[in-house]
């Protein structure tokens, strides 16, 4: 269970909270009874525990054929096709796993950027290991994992022949249409599917997030059982059983008293792709209309030498969501030094996980001194059962917190203004209006 244990008292009384309730209910009643904007996409609701097993068995049995072949996997997608694995990779593995030996397949990422020199550096490196490839679109046709995948295809034939490159390569696409599997199709690649009810960033526990985490090492059993606890425990619709819509009502009571930024902020490294995975999902289902909190974040105590002066004394334009863990996968314990030359003997004795607690305790009462209110969130550990877990909830959160603001939060109208811009500038065809249009600016 994920605890809430601070409410950012004191900015908000228990009977605001109180107040938000026929909201949330509201929330709650469109987003179970699938009555709402964006209805067709709310496959990621009830996934955890609809999961087709014998599609399971297959993603898991290729992701020991990919293991067993090669020793870095490089996965291509954007957005919510490579943030989840991304978030999952880091939070779950040791923290240099690049470095150790046994620590098993290397994953690394592409297609989420189009810079030439990041691409043309991942190629020098490719040599050293042997390499498979997991390309992840709806589509096969947004443009930065599709560059990514023509550059990455091509190195992969030259190495491995037509038949090697084809027995590496597994593309997760549509199931029915699209450039990626018509391309899969016809150079026989293993494909996996998107479904069509649930959108890239609810994906996590889809094959997209699955194949890359599972060929990695991790155990998606655990992370699929913590999801579905998740799924039982934040089905009621009650502010004090339920986390989830607590924090949602937090968000909007403080959001309603002028705070326009909320920063995820942790303690712990592992934690710093889970807040990029939840600025995404935040950030692309609320922010349309011109209404919704900016999701930002920071790692602690690192960034405190960095935006702690603004944090304490800046525009009170922000709150923070700490996430605490609990129990941290490692412990050292403080040792002590002859001459005590840097006056620090007075720790002796303390584990890190004490003095790092401390320190969080320390910042949230500064921060909370200078008018920066505090939610704090509470994870047990950092198992694949507690990710699995913080998926779900940041997902139904965000969903009943988009509701409550009266927005869909499963489209992205907003996004394509950027490649609409793009298109016609680069010369695609039919965007020649556009492009004339733009040249005369």
């Amino acid at each position: 269970m994920i605890k809430l244990v601070h409410k950012a008292q004191p900015f908000v009384a228990e009977h605001e909270i109180a107040y938000q309730e026929p909201l949330v209910r509201t929330a709650h009643e469109i987003l179970h009874g699938q009555k709402g904007q964006g209805s067709d996409y709310l496959g990621w609701l009830n996934l955890p525990s609809t999961l087709d097993r014998t599609e399971l068995d297959r993603l898991k049995e290729t992701a020991r054929r990919l293991a067993g072949s090669a020793n870095m996997l490089v996965v291509i997608g954007i957005g919510g096709s490579y943030l989840g694995a991304r978030a999952a990779l880091q939070f779950l593995r040791h923290s240099f796993s690049e470095y150790k030996q046994d620590a098993g397949m290397q994953v690394v990422f592409a297609g989420n950027q189009m810079s030439s020199t990041y691409l043309a550096e991942l190629l020098d490196v490719l040599d050293q290991y042997e390499v498979a490839v997991n390309v992840i679109s709806k589509s096969g046709t947004t443009t930065e994992p599709a560059l990514a995948f023509r550059t990455l295809e091509a190195y992969m034939i030259q190495r491995y022949g037509s038949d090697g490159a084809a027995s590496r390569i597994v593309a997760t696409t549509d199931k029915a249409r699209g450039a990626l599997l018509s391309l899969a199709n016809e150079r026989h690649y293993d494909t996996f599917v998107i479904p069509d009810d649930i959108g890239g960033r609810y994906s996590v526990l889809t094959p997209v997030g699955l194949l890359p985490l599972a060929a990695a090492g991790v155990d998606i059993d655990a992370m699929i059982a913590g999801a579905a606890a998740a799924e039982r425990d934040l089905a009621v619709c009650d502010l004090d059983a339920n986390p989830a819509y607590a924090y949602a009502a937090l968000r909007s009571i403080l959001h309603q008293k002028g705070k326009t930024i909320e920063m995820l902020v942790s303690f712990e490294p592992g934690l710093h792709y889970v807040a990029e995975w939840w600025k995404q999902l935040f950030g692309e289902s609320e922010g349309k209309d011109n209404k919704a909190l900016f999701p930002s974040s920071a790692d602690f105590s690192t960034d405190l030498h960095s935006l702690g002066q603004y944090i304490q004394e800046g525009a009170r334009i922000m709150f923070e969501t700490v996430l605490k863990v609990a129990k941290p996968r490692r412990t050292l314990v403080v040792g002590e030094i002859a001459g005590n030359v840097d006056g620090l003997n007075y720790l002796a004795g303390k584990e890190w996980r004490e003095v790092n607690d401390t320190a969080m305790t320390a910042t949230r009462l500064a921060h909370t001194a200078g008018g920066v209110p505090n939610l704090l969130l509470e994870l047990p550990d950092m198992s694949a059962h507690t990710l699995g877990y913080l998926f779900y909830f940041f997902e139904k959160a965000c969903a009943i917190s988009a509701y409550m603001l009266a927005i869909n939060p499963f489209d992205q109208p907003g996004v394509e203004a950027y490649k609409t811009n793009m298109f016609a500038l680069l010369g695609k065809p039919g965007f020649e209006a556009q492009r004339e249009a733009l040249r005369s600016l």
